[in-house]
């Protein structure tokens, strides 16, 4: 009996000690003494029925980038995220290796709409986390965070990469403009007129 018990205990946990992967490599970007240097965060903004919801995200947008993504963070705030952009549109898929917290990821189509969410990823999980559709990017953010702010697909992720950000001039704007100066010509006195010290 007790061979039994130890039997079947092995083949409960088995699995997941199977599932692990080696320890990657110093200089592979799973290591976490590899240094990846990403740019400065960039705004992403998600246009839900509830209003904006504002971003500072950093972006990967190489192969070495995408392969680090969020691994090794501890902590993630509500306004910081991550976007993946994957430069060509293609059906791509996510995993959590060495990533300790839970995560929301959105799946974004090349006109910036969200195609699809995971929400709450599990940590160090390796199990495939498919777009299901072809998609240009994943924004990567706190795990619930989704759910808290009101993100669902149908909403639309602006940003540069997706050629969404043009913010247009209204017509009313443009008139105010045309009646401060009709003409259009700068005035002669104000730019001669010398900077004060």
């Amino acid at each position: 009996m007790k061979r039994f018990l130890i039997s079947a205990a092995f083949a409960l946990f088995a699995p997941a000690a199977f599932a692990q992967l080696p320890p990657a490599p110093v200089g592979d970007p799973a290591h976490p003494e590899t240094i990846i240097e990403f740019g400065a965060p960039q705004t992403v903004i998600v246009d839900t029925e509830a209003g904006e919801v504002v971003f500072e995200a950093l972006i990967a947008d190489s192969d070495t980038e995408r392969q680090r993504g969020l691994m090794f963070r501890e902590s993630l705030a509500d306004n910081e995220g991550m976007l993946f952009d994957y430069q060509e549109v293609q059906t791509v898929s996510m995993w959590m290796r060495n990533t300790l917290i839970p995560l929301d990821l959105i799946y974004i189509a090349p006109d910036g709409e969200i195609l699809k969410i995971i929400a709450n990823a599990r940590p160090h999980s390796l199990r495939s986390l498919p777009s299901d559709f072809p998609v240009l990017g994943v924004l990567e953010v706190r795990g619930g965070l989704t759910r808290d702010a009101g993100i669902q697909p149908g909403d639309t992720v602006r940003h540069a990469m997706f050629g969404n950000t043009e913010v247009a001039v209204s017509e009313d704007d443009s008139d105010a403009e045309e009646d401060a100066n009709p003409d259009g010509d700068v005035d002669a006195d104000a730019a001669a007129a010398p900077e004060e010290e």
